[in-house]
This record gives C-alpha cells, structure tokens and sequence, in this order.
C-alpha cells in the first residue's frame, strides 16, 4: 500500500509541475509578447520626454570672465548666490 501512496504522491507532483509550467509559459508569453497587455494599456512607455539641463542665464562665459578684474568676480559670485 505504501507504494500505491508514493506512486500517487509523485503523480499528483508532476502534474502541479505541469500545471505551473503552463502559467509560466502563459506569464513569459504575455510579458515578452511584441503587442503584449502593458504596451497596449499604456502601463509601459518605449518614448519618454528627455530632460534638459538649463543653464542660468546671465553668466558670462570663459574668456569674458578672464577679461574680468577681481572686483567684478566678486560681484558676479555675489549675484549668482542670490546676496
């Protein structure tokens, strides 16, 4: 009888490992499908806006800032922390 048990155990074990491998496939299938359920629903984006990087306006660049005596450095570090 003990045989009988394990026989059955064993059988009711491959067939949940059947079973799961089906949702599995199903799973793989849905998320990797090219016009898959979170494209469509618009869960998932393939584009999305770039950000940009503004730079403060009113600051000289380089080589003005190389024509600049130290008084006006100063003033110009003074602007730009906002005292």
């Amino acid at each position: 009888m003990e045989d009988n048990e394990l026989h059955m155990l064993l059988k009711e074990l491959v067939d949940r490992v059947k079973i799961l491998e089906v949702e599995n496939a199903n799973l793989k299938q849905t998320v990797y499908n090219a016009d898959n359920v979170l494209m469509k629903s618009g869960l998932v984006k393939i584009n999305s806006p770039t950000p940009i990087l503004k730079t403060a306006t009113g600051i000289p660049d380089g080589e003005t800032i190389a024509k600049m005596d130290w008084e006006e450095i100063d003033d110009l570090v003074h602007k730009i922390q906002g005292e």
